[in-house]
């Protein structure tokens, strides 16, 4: 089936002082998403990805997400640095709900438009949705001056920079690399966070 029109591609990125805003707005709301959107920018993941989160799937420190919910149909492994650690640790567990992030106890969270609308008024935002905060985290993670492969390895890319012959041959998951790019923009992450 033909697309009614043209898929026009974002390029919205939030800057340095944008970051800073939002994360102070996040810190001023309440949980679900006071932990939801600053964990959603340290694991650079798709927005049903961390909403659909289980405590199940964190395995010491990395999450799996599992192939049946990865966009790619494979599993995928995500270091979790210590910023996104910390902020999981702030997270409430509920007995009942195997759900990181929920206000129902028996499905993920939602009410996302409404949330983008909050932390836009509280932060001084605007013009940015949810899926650009993986293309700013990305973008932290360049100018940080990880490799272009890996950045495409933590956002579960399978075509990229390693692509053709060299991805049927290349087979190395490039997971030190991950932990560390996430880790460095883990740290860059908490700076943000404590600047006033």
């Amino acid at each position: 089936m033909k697309a009614p029109t043209k898929e026009i591609s974002r390029d919205r990125v939030l800057d340095d002082d944008e970051l800073k805003a939002l994360l102070r707005a996040c810190r001023n709301d309440a949980y679900p998403f006071r932990q939801y959107v600053p964990l959603l920018l340290a694991t650079a993941t798709r927005r049903a990805e961390l909403a659909e989160m289980r405590w199940s799937e964190i395995e010491g420190d990395q999450w799996i997400i599992p192939a049946e919910r990865a966009k790619n149909g494979k599993p995928h492994v995500i270091p979790l640095s210590t910023f996104a650690r910390e902020v999981l640790a702030e997270v409430p567990r509920f007995l009942d709900c195997d759900f990181v992030f929920t206000t129902t106890h028996r499905s993920p969270v939602s009410g996302f438009s409404k949330m983008v609308r909050r932390l836009s008024e509280g932060s001084g935002t605007s013009g940015w949705r949810l899926h650009d905060l993986r293309r700013t985290s990305a973008s932290g993670m360049a100018r940080l001056r990880v490799a272009p492969h890996v950045i495409e390895r933590v956002l579960n890319h399978i075509s990229g920079t390693i692509s053709g012959v060299a991805a049927v041959y290349n087979r190395y998951g490039y997971d030190d690399e991950k932990a560390d790019a996430l880790e460095q923009w883990g740290v860059r992450l908490a700076e943000l966070n404590e600047l006033e």
